[in-house]
């Protein structure tokens, strides 16, 4: 005996046959899970019965996605996993040395199936571009758990620094060499080098990235400034330069 939500089912059948009683359901359908009872009567002892029950298995479709963000101060969602049309629902959690929150939610699907989708939020910093997180998805029609292994994509303004100063730099000296090292995401643009007075001395030539003072001469004492632009921002370093006599 087995009474479905949808009403009566003309795909249920129990043959006529008393030495193996079986029921047999075509077109199964997901709203057919649920226990089912075999009644039968014997004599003298009286009716008994049989009770079975019907789990209806729904191998979910999952994907995972990096959300592209901006390095700020407040939490973001950072990266997605979804587990759609499963039964039962899917076991979603999170792998990663980013320091975060998974939040997970579960809502109805087609035909009696459960769709699972979670989020993880952090704060995103400079240091977590880039940093592994994978997504695990368990479900009950899976051999083993599905990963999405994926990586973190946090844009930030350039990060800057002026190396080559050896604090040595005294009249006559040629061939010393500023550069400006630079990260960022996206990549930055555009580099710039000038000075805090304005002028560039006469000795120096600019390639890129790198200051190149010829020879180093009076004018030389100044303070040396790299610019570096990306579309998130501009940042700057600058050295001073003390000339030795």
């Amino acid at each position: 005996l087995y009474e479905p939500k949808e009403g009566e089912r003309i795909n249920i059948a129990v043959p006529p046959n008393l030495d193996s009683p079986s029921i047999q359901i075509s077109d199964v359908r997901m709203t057919d899970e649920g226990k089912y009872i075999c009644e039968y009567a014997t004599y003298p002892i009286g009716n008994d019965q049989g009770v079975t029950y019907l789990v209806m298995l729904a191998k979910p479709q999952n994907s995972a996605s990096i959300v592209t963000v901006d390095a700020g101060t407040k939490p973001v969602v950072v990266a997605r996993c979804e587990s759609v049309d499963g039964r039962p629902a899917a076991q979603i959690s999170w792998v990663t040395t980013a320091n975060g929150n998974g939040t997970t939610v579960s809502k109805p699907g087609v035909d009696n199936t459960v769709t699972v989708t979670s989020e993880y939020r952090k704060v995103p910093t400079a240091a977590d571009n880039g940093k592994d997180i994978s997504c695990v998805v368990a479900h009950r029609t899976q051999t083993k758990p599905e990963s999405f292994p994926m990586k973190l994509a946090v844009q930030y303004a350039p990060q800057v620094t002026i190396v080559g100063y050896d604090n040595n730099w005294y009249v006559g000296r040629t061939n010393v060499v500023l550069t400006c090292q630079a990260t960022g995401n996206p990549v930055p643009l555009s580099v710039q080098w000038k000075t805090m007075s304005g002028e560039m001395p006469d000795t120096v030539q600019i390639r890129n990235n790198e200051l190149k003072v010829l020879k180093v001469d009076e004018a030389v004492n100044t303070t040396f400034v790299c610019e570096v632009k990306n579309r998130i921002g501009t940042s700057r370093d600058q050295v001073t330069v003390f000339v030795r006599g």
